[in-house]
């Protein structure tokens, strides 16, 4: 038997460079955190080394940020990484049409190494440099 928390609000964490407001939107649109196009979704994670490795890796200038974030309409598993990379949803990933609501900023929160930060972009550029798209939709 499981505890039933009927007050339990899921947390979703948003990975950017973008500095972002409290109530600021973070809808499809805009420039994926990867650089390549213009997302069509919105991606977050309930997996806060997730959202980590979105912001260390996102391109842009300034320093990753990571955002506690509410979905504005129905969520889905992130095709992405649930059936291509990890079968489920193991990495907690979830995107959302609509977008998602900026309701805090993690300011305490510990990176990743400079090595494997660095391994991690190598494959990501190396990835787009063979017209693999990151993001697939």
């Amino acid at each position: 038997m499981t505890d039933q928390h009927p007050n339990f609000i899921q947390s979703y964490f948003h990975g950017t460079k973008a500095s972002l407001s409290v109530g600021q939107l973070v809808v499809p649109g805009k420039n994926a955190n990867y650089g390549e196009r213009k997302a069509k979704f919105v991606y977050a994670s309930s997996n806060l080394n997730v959202a980590i490795w979105g912001a260390e890796l996102a391109v842009g200038d300034g320093p990753g940020r990571i955002y506690v974030v509410e979905p504005l309409d129905t969520i889905e598993n992130d095709p992405n990484l649930t059936e291509k990379k990890f079968p489920g949803n193991p990495t907690n990933s979830f995107r959302a049409l609509a977008g998602f609501k900026v309701v805090a900023e993690v300011v305490d929160w510990q990176g990743h190494l400079p090595e494997e930060i660095k391994t991690a972009r190598e494959k990501v550029d190396l990835a787009l440099k063979n017209g693999a798209p990151i993001i697939e939709d």
